[in-house]
């Protein structure tokens, strides 16, 4: 599903070069569900970006579900995300003047997809937010615009679902119910789970953790963990 080959990249700052990522290499199967852990400022949003076609690297390729990133153009890439990729950010994204339910409904009305608005309030029912369905972000929680990110990219079924910090926001038992959302589609569907996370309870549900320090991975081994607590690596 995921394969990164020689992946770095390097930003231009003034008169010097910033390297974040050098000579990465990633494999992720179908199915697989891996979590990668790191310092702040390790590079882990920008992997996400490359992986997801939203940045491009420096050198290095990408192939995603068995298409080459950088064979494709920017509308290539989008359909790409549209048709194939799930993905939260630590920023919800949501567009203010939809409603909770427009917002999950928006990536079905963009495939031209049927039945929009049924299915995207049997996932907002998925994610305990069925009754603030017609609230706009700017009247939701934190935690619930979170939920809202959540649902929406994972309205359409995807293959592959990209994460970033999933429960970050959320209480307790809704991390709870969020992850097992995550893993009973991973079980249920065949979707492949990318996770960048803090909580080492949803990393140890993984089945591999890998840590991002000085522009690589490397494999972790990972304790069981209970509930609510927090790894800082």
């Amino acid at each position: 599903m995921i394969k990164l080959t020689d992946i770095s990249k390097h930003y231009s700052l003034a008169d010097s070069s910033v390297t974040v990522l050098q000579s990465l290499n990633l494999s992720v199967q179908e199915r697989g569900r891996v979590a990668i852990v790191g310092p702040s400022g390790s590079g882990k949003s920008t992997l996400l970006l490359i992986l997801t076609g939203l940045e491009d690297a420096t050198s290095g390729s990408v192939t995603i579900a068995g298409q080459a990133l950088q064979t494709l153009s920017s509308d290539q890439r989008a359909d790409l995300r549209r048709d194939h990729i799930g993905i939260v950010f630590q920023s919800f994204h949501l567009i203010p003047s939809l409603s909770a339910c427009e917002n999950v409904a928006l990536p079905l009305e963009i495939s031209a997809a049927s039945n929009t608005r049924t299915r995207a309030l049997e996932m907002l029912d998925k994610v305990g937010l069925l009754e603030r369905a017609d609230h706009y972000p700017a009247q939701l929680s934190g935690g619930e615009q979170q939920r809202v990110a959540m649902a929406r990219a994972l309205v359409h079924q995807p293959e592959l679902i990209v994460a970033d910090e999933p429960t970050g926001n959320l209480d307790n038992a809704t991390g709870q119910l969020i992850m097992d959302l995550l893993f009973d589609l991973n079980r249920d569907s065949g979707t492949t789970l990318l996770l960048v996370t803090h909580d080492l309870e949803l990393a140890s549900r993984c089945e591999r953790t890998l840590r991002l320090q000085d522009g690589a991975l490397s494999e972790v081994s990972m304790p069981a963990a209970k509930q609510g607590t927090t790894v800082l690596p």
